[in-house]
């Protein structure tokens, strides 16, 4: 039996386990449809066309963990961000993990996906976002049909959240081959701010695939800062989808940054839905081996003056392969739109691979935009200079390299993740810089 088989087999007993409001069954039925007509992606679509699901689509994924799995603090601490206090939402093979984690309802909600779906008192939320930016393709029918759990937060109306929220989705290994698929849903009120970090974390070599949804919605005047931490297994495999609606005079940002996993996929899109808006998107990918990483980005202006900034990076060694498929659309009435989209990529080796691919589709007449891709090696001139000051050629190589990706770093706001994605990046170049981690 195919995976797809499977799922769809397994959809109508897991279906009437679940605890959700009677128009939530509705769309899940209907994603069950959906996802049975569409299937997996393959590279046959131009936008998966580097990008193969085949492999990982052969395993014998178990769906539902037998048994909930516990985890001792001290032994996973390291992938907190804990020298800060946040609120945190932990999840251990997709089950909600109660003594790890830090819930509130107090001025702000940031709790679970399973309490939101079920309980009358967030029914008006949950009928007026859930479900209503993803679009309807394979892999998001296929998170809709199964969500059950994962991260809800609810910024009300002039609330500024008091701390940073911690997603974090762990996977013990206890099952042979595990799929999760969580899915979260974020709703930031009229000039509300809210800061998150996600993570998803495999604990042992045994595969994992998750495939995940998030979305996102920030009103009028709201500012979202998102961070996604990616430095997992080489067992592990991720398609991230997340996806943006921003209304007016609003600010959203989302920092990718992908060190490890055996292949991982970011769609990250942005819908524009009024004037004056502002879309962050910025990314570092640092990986080696056979390990493969695919940004695939979208920004829609459908609305006069606004803006997007994309400026992703990417340094891959070994057999790596790396993908950047970064889209601007923009439509006839979206006038005097500035749109900024870079894609700067070195290749350590010579058997590395980058496939990059900006794309604008423009259809005003008044806009500022602009794209472009780089793809080369460390600057040789550089390098002398370095080296004849005295500098090893590896120290000479990190310090290059992290000079590369500093710009995207300097935009992080929140101190402790930069710190903790500098010595992420420390550790992937093998050296230590002489300077403050």
């Amino acid at each position: 039996m195919s995976l797809k088989d499977k799922l769809v087999s397994s959809f109508f007993a897991f279906e009437e386990s679940v605890d959700v409001n009677a128009d939530v069954h509705k769309v899940r039925n209907q994603a069950i449809k959906n996802f049975e007509e569409k299937g997996f992606p393959s590279k046959k679509e131009e936008a998966w066309k580097y990008t193969s699901l085949k492999s990982l689509l052969k395993k014998d994924y178990s769906l539902f963990p037998k048994k909930e799995s516990d985890i001792d603090y001290n032994s996973v601490k390291k992938y907190f961000i804990h020298d800060i206090d946040t609120y945190t939402i932990v999840f251990i093979d997709g089950i909600y993990s109660s003594h790890l984690s830090e819930t509130t309802h107090d001025k702000v909600d940031a709790c679970l996906m399973s309490a939101a779906l079920s309980r009358p008192k967030f029914k008006p939320i949950i009928d007026a976002y859930f479900d209503k930016v993803a679009p309807k393709d394979g892999l998001n029918s296929l998170n809709t049909a199964f969500s059950k759990e994962g991260a809800f937060i609810n910024i009300p109306d002039n609330t500024v959240s008091d701390k940073p929220i911690q997603i974090i989705n762990f996977s013990t290994g206890n099952e042979a081959n595990l799929m999760l698929q969580p899915r979260n849903l974020v709703v930031v009120g009229e000039n509300a701010q809210v800061q998150i970090i996600e993570r998803h974390q495999s604990l042992t070599d045994n595969e994992v695939l998750t495939n995940s949804v998030t979305e996102v919605f920030a009103n009028k005047n709201a500012i979202v800062d998102y961070y996604k931490i990616q430095n997992d297994t080489a067992s592990a495999s991720l398609i991230d989808n997340t996806f943006f609606e921003q209304k007016e005079q609003s600010v959203c940002s989302v920092h990718t940054f992908s060190f490890g996993g055996k292949l991982t996929r970011n769609n990250l899109s942005f819908f524009q839905k009024a004037e004056r808006i502002n879309s962050i998107l910025k990314g570092v990918t640092i990986i080696e081996d056979k390990q493969h990483v695919d940004h695939n980005t979208m920004v829609h202006h459908t609305q006069p003056n606004c803006e997007s900034h994309q400026d992703y990076k990417g340094i891959y060694d070994d057999k790596s392969v790396g993908v950047f498929n970064g889209k601007v659309y923009v439509d006839k009435i979206a006038q005097k739109i500035n749109a900024f989209q870079s894609n700067n990529n070195i290749l350590v080796s010579d058997n590395a691979t980058i496939n990059s691919k900006p794309q604008l589709e423009i259809f005003a007449d008044d806009v500022v935009c602009s794209h472009g891709c780089t793809i080369g090696q460390l600057d040789e001139e550089a390098m002398f200079y370095l080296k004849s000051r005295g500098i090893p050629q590896k120290e000479a190589q990190a310090l290059l390299m992290y000079a590369f990706a500093n710009n995207v770093l300097s935009s992080v706001k929140i101190p402790e993740v930069q710190k903790r994605i500098n010595k992420l990046i420390a550790n992937k170049l093998n050296v230590k810089l002489g300077f403050d981690l």
